[in-house]
């Protein structure tokens, strides 16, 4: 005999399975996401205008995820009408797909960018600066998706204060290219291509850093955007929420 205890507990446990498989959902994204950032930046480096290909043919999958995703969440809101952290989840998740999907798009472009590069042939100036800004944002990308795996609020943190380090560097690096182009006008077509590859990767960093500050909501209960980051710490270092 079903009772109203245990049709309470059913659809308690079905609510819970729906928001685990959406997040799970997520972060297969996640991955997918990763893997295409990894990738376009080692086609711009290797100039391997296969693997480029390769890229640009995914975001198609990725815009489909986006659009799959957004559709349980929206499914999950009308017919659960989750409360607190339940709600706060469902929120985050249909937000951190849009960053995903732009980050998909950023990959894409530098994957664009590789393929120009590797049919000019000669390698130009700021592939140092490619690599080395590449190697941090997929960092920042990664600990922002094992942040949202496992709700950790100090990660997350950890992320948005790397985004100042990136943006920084991202202007010694245009100021160095820019002088370079000065110097060698024969140079500009090839570094101009850079240029365009590495705002891509700055833009990369950014939406990591959103998908962190949407962490710190999820986690702590408060909207850190735009807020700076000594407040941004003093709310990850506070009470949890409930």
């Amino acid at each position: 005999m079903i009772n109203k205890d245990n049709l309470t507990q059913h659809i308690s446990q079905q609510f819970n399975a729906e928001l685990e498989e959406v997040r799970s959902h997520l972060l297969a994204m996640g991955g997918l996401v990763e893997k295409q950032v990894n990738d376009a930046v080692t086609a711009l480096i290797e100039a391997d205008s296969g693997l480029a290909q390769q890229v640009r043919e995914i975001d198609d999958q990725i815009n489909q995820m986006e659009r799959n995703i957004d559709e349980e969440c929206i499914r999950i809101l009308a017919r659960r009408q989750p409360a607190a952290s339940d709600l706060r989840l469902i929120i985050s998740i249909s937000k951190s797909v849009i960053d995903l999907e732009r980050i998909g798009d950023e990959s894409t472009k530098i994957a664009k960018r590789a393929i120009l590069l590797s049919e000019e042939g000669e390698a130009p100036k700021g592939y140092v600066e490619i690599r080395h800004i590449g190697d941090q944002v997929r960092k920042m990308v990664q600990d922002a998706l094992d942040a949202f795996a496992r709700f950790d609020a100090d990660l997350a943190l950890a992320v948005a204060q790397h985004d100042k380090t990136v943006d920084r560097e991202y202007k010694t690096a245009l100021r160095e290219l820019v002088t370079y182009m000065m110097e060698d006008p024969r140079s500009i077509s090839r570094v101009l291509n850079v240029i365009w590859a590495l705002r891509s990767l700055e833009r990369i960093g950014d939406h990591a850093r959103n998908i962190a500050e949407l962490v710190i909501y999820l986690v702590r209960g408060t909207d850190v955007r735009h807020i700076g980051l000594e407040r941004m710490q003093e709310e990850v270092q506070g009470k949890p929420a409930e």
